[in-house]
Protein backbone atom coordinates (compact mmCIF):
# COMPACT_ATOMS: atom_id res chain seq x y z
CA UNK A 1 0.00 0.00 0.00
CA UNK A 2 2.99 2.85 0.86
CA UNK A 3 4.50 2.16 -2.80
CA UNK A 4 0.81 2.37 -4.38
CA UNK A 5 0.33 6.02 -2.70
CA UNK A 6 4.40 6.84 -3.47
CA UNK A 7 3.30 5.81 -7.04
CA UNK A 8 0.61 8.07 -7.13
CA UNK A 9 2.16 11.22 -5.67
CA UNK A 10 4.98 11.22 -7.87
CA UNK A 11 2.48 10.40 -10.95
CA UNK A 12 0.94 13.70 -9.30
CA UNK A 13 3.98 15.24 -9.63
CA UNK A 14 4.87 14.53 -13.01
CA UNK A 15 1.35 15.84 -14.28
CA UNK A 16 1.46 19.04 -12.61
CA UNK A 17 5.00 19.88 -12.93
CA UNK A 18 7.69 20.64 -10.05
CA UNK A 19 8.72 23.91 -8.85
CA UNK A 20 11.80 25.44 -8.67
CA UNK A 21 12.33 28.51 -6.67
CA UNK A 22 15.03 31.15 -8.03
CA UNK A 23 17.89 31.51 -6.12
CA UNK A 24 20.05 33.84 -7.89
CA UNK A 25 19.63 36.43 -10.40
CA UNK A 26 20.98 39.27 -12.25
CA UNK A 27 18.59 41.66 -14.56
CA UNK A 28 20.25 44.39 -16.21
CA UNK A 29 18.12 47.05 -18.05
CA UNK A 30 18.84 49.83 -20.72
CA UNK A 31 17.06 53.44 -21.37
CA UNK A 32 18.15 55.61 -23.99
CA UNK A 33 17.86 58.87 -25.17
CA UNK A 34 17.63 60.58 -29.02
CA UNK A 35 19.01 57.35 -30.17
CA UNK A 36 19.61 53.69 -29.36
CA UNK A 37 23.04 53.97 -28.91
CA UNK A 38 25.94 53.40 -25.96
CA UNK A 39 26.79 57.35 -25.50
CA UNK A 40 22.83 58.53 -25.62
CA UNK A 41 21.79 55.72 -22.82
CA UNK A 42 21.84 54.66 -18.97
CA UNK A 43 21.49 51.29 -17.69
CA UNK A 44 21.58 49.57 -14.66
CA UNK A 45 20.14 46.92 -12.71
CA UNK A 46 16.81 45.67 -11.12
CA UNK A 47 16.16 43.26 -8.37
CA UNK A 48 14.50 40.12 -8.44
CA UNK A 49 11.88 40.19 -5.42
CA UNK A 50 11.29 36.39 -5.70
CA UNK A 51 10.56 34.16 -8.77
CA UNK A 52 9.85 30.69 -9.68
CA UNK A 53 9.57 28.24 -12.03
CA UNK A 54 7.36 25.20 -12.97
CA UNK A 55 9.15 22.07 -14.65
CA UNK A 56 7.13 18.75 -15.75
CA UNK A 57 10.27 16.74 -16.68
CA UNK A 58 12.97 18.71 -18.02
CA UNK A 59 10.52 21.00 -19.74
CA UNK A 60 9.34 24.77 -18.49
CA UNK A 61 5.82 24.93 -18.85
CA UNK A 62 5.35 28.23 -16.28
CA UNK A 63 6.47 30.36 -13.95
CA UNK A 64 6.19 34.11 -12.29
CA UNK A 65 9.41 36.43 -11.13
CA UNK A 66 8.42 39.68 -9.26
CA UNK A 67 10.54 42.58 -9.92
CA UNK A 68 11.04 44.92 -7.00
CA UNK A 69 11.00 48.40 -9.12
CA UNK A 70 11.90 50.23 -5.75
CA UNK A 71 15.56 48.64 -6.50
CA UNK A 72 16.26 50.00 -9.93
CA UNK A 73 19.71 51.91 -10.10
CA UNK A 74 21.05 53.33 -12.56
CA UNK A 75 24.91 51.48 -12.79
CA UNK A 76 25.98 54.08 -15.25
CA UNK A 77 25.92 57.22 -13.59
CA UNK A 78 27.67 57.57 -9.54
CA UNK A 79 26.65 60.11 -7.16
CA UNK A 80 24.37 62.87 -7.06
CA UNK A 81 23.34 62.29 -10.70
CA UNK A 82 23.10 58.59 -9.74
CA UNK A 83 20.89 59.69 -6.97
CA UNK A 84 18.57 62.03 -9.41
CA UNK A 85 18.19 59.47 -11.76
CA UNK A 86 17.15 56.87 -9.51
CA UNK A 87 14.90 59.16 -8.35
CA UNK A 88 13.53 60.07 -11.28
CA UNK A 89 12.87 56.89 -12.65
CA UNK A 90 10.56 56.03 -9.66
CA UNK A 91 8.35 58.78 -10.39
CA UNK A 92 5.10 58.99 -12.20
CA UNK A 93 6.87 60.19 -15.51
CA UNK A 94 8.20 56.64 -15.23
CA UNK A 95 7.55 53.46 -13.02
CA UNK A 96 5.31 55.42 -10.17
CA UNK A 97 7.04 52.99 -7.51
CA UNK A 98 4.77 54.56 -4.55
CA UNK A 99 1.66 53.18 -6.20
CA UNK A 100 3.36 50.18 -8.40
CA UNK A 101 5.92 48.66 -6.40
CA UNK A 102 6.49 45.36 -8.01
CA UNK A 103 6.50 43.97 -11.98
CA UNK A 104 5.75 41.15 -12.77
CA UNK A 105 6.65 38.42 -15.24
CA UNK A 106 4.49 35.25 -16.14
CA UNK A 107 5.71 32.29 -18.13
CA UNK A 108 3.26 31.05 -20.78
CA UNK A 109 4.77 28.76 -22.87
CA UNK A 110 8.77 27.71 -24.45
CA UNK A 111 9.17 26.66 -27.14
CA UNK A 112 12.38 26.04 -29.73
CA UNK A 113 13.95 28.72 -31.11
CA UNK A 114 16.04 28.72 -34.95
CA UNK A 115 18.96 31.22 -32.96
CA UNK A 116 21.66 28.29 -32.27
CA UNK A 117 23.19 30.72 -29.16
CA UNK A 118 19.56 31.05 -27.67
CA UNK A 119 17.48 27.76 -28.82
CA UNK A 120 14.76 28.97 -27.08
CA UNK A 121 11.77 31.37 -27.12
CA UNK A 122 9.79 32.17 -23.54
CA UNK A 123 6.57 33.79 -24.51
CA UNK A 124 4.44 35.73 -21.22
CA UNK A 125 3.17 38.61 -20.03
CA UNK A 126 4.52 41.19 -18.45
CA UNK A 127 2.57 43.80 -15.79
CA UNK A 128 3.85 46.81 -14.81
CA UNK A 129 2.13 50.17 -13.50
CA UNK A 130 -1.17 47.67 -13.83
CA UNK A 131 -0.85 47.35 -17.30
CA UNK A 132 -0.29 43.67 -18.76
CA UNK A 133 1.30 42.78 -22.59
CA UNK A 134 3.03 40.14 -24.37
CA UNK A 135 6.72 39.92 -23.60
CA UNK A 136 8.93 37.42 -25.57
CA UNK A 137 12.62 36.43 -25.62
CA UNK A 138 15.33 34.27 -26.56
CA UNK A 139 17.00 32.65 -23.98
CA UNK A 140 19.45 29.90 -23.36
CA UNK A 141 18.18 27.45 -20.52
CA UNK A 142 20.05 24.59 -18.70
CA UNK A 143 19.01 22.12 -16.49
CA UNK A 144 22.35 20.25 -14.90
CA UNK A 145 22.23 18.18 -11.35
CA UNK A 146 18.41 19.65 -10.59
CA UNK A 147 20.39 23.69 -11.17
CA UNK A 148 18.17 25.31 -13.51
CA UNK A 149 19.43 28.47 -15.37
CA UNK A 150 17.72 30.55 -18.43
CA UNK A 151 19.72 33.37 -19.46
CA UNK A 152 18.42 35.76 -22.45
CA UNK A 153 19.67 37.06 -25.14
CA UNK A 154 19.62 41.03 -24.94
CA UNK A 155 15.65 41.59 -25.90
CA UNK A 156 13.70 44.89 -26.10
CA UNK A 157 9.62 46.17 -24.93
CA UNK A 158 7.98 49.33 -25.40
CA UNK A 159 7.38 51.38 -22.41
CA UNK A 160 4.17 53.29 -23.74
CA UNK A 161 2.48 49.93 -23.66
CA UNK A 162 2.72 50.15 -19.96
CA UNK A 163 1.89 54.23 -19.45
CA UNK A 164 5.97 54.39 -18.81
CA UNK A 165 5.81 57.47 -20.49
CA UNK A 166 6.42 61.41 -19.49
CA UNK A 167 2.93 63.53 -19.11
CA UNK A 168 4.74 66.16 -22.27
CA UNK A 169 4.60 64.63 -25.58
CA UNK A 170 7.85 66.29 -26.87
CA UNK A 171 9.98 64.54 -23.42
CA UNK A 172 8.86 60.95 -24.90
CA UNK A 173 10.17 62.31 -28.14
CA UNK A 174 13.93 62.58 -26.51
CA UNK A 175 13.39 59.14 -24.78
CA UNK A 176 13.18 56.44 -26.97
CA UNK A 177 10.36 53.96 -26.52
CA UNK A 178 12.28 50.69 -26.40
CA UNK A 179 13.79 49.66 -23.05
CA UNK A 180 16.15 46.91 -23.72
CA UNK A 181 17.04 43.97 -20.43
CA UNK A 182 19.33 41.09 -20.46
CA UNK A 183 17.91 37.89 -17.78
CA UNK A 184 19.81 35.61 -16.03
CA UNK A 185 18.15 33.46 -13.09
CA UNK A 186 18.95 30.44 -11.70
CA UNK A 187 16.57 28.15 -10.08
CA UNK A 188 16.77 24.90 -7.64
Amino acid sequence: MKNLVLAALLAGGMMFGQTKKVTDSNIEWWGYKLAKTEASSHNGVVNLKSGDVVMKGNNIVGGTFSLDMNSINATDLSGEYQTKLNNHLKTGDFFETDKFPVATYKITSVKKNSNKAFPYMIYGNLTAKNKTNPVAFPAKISLKNGVLNIVSDKFSFDRQKFDIAYASAAKDVIVKDEIDMIINVTAK
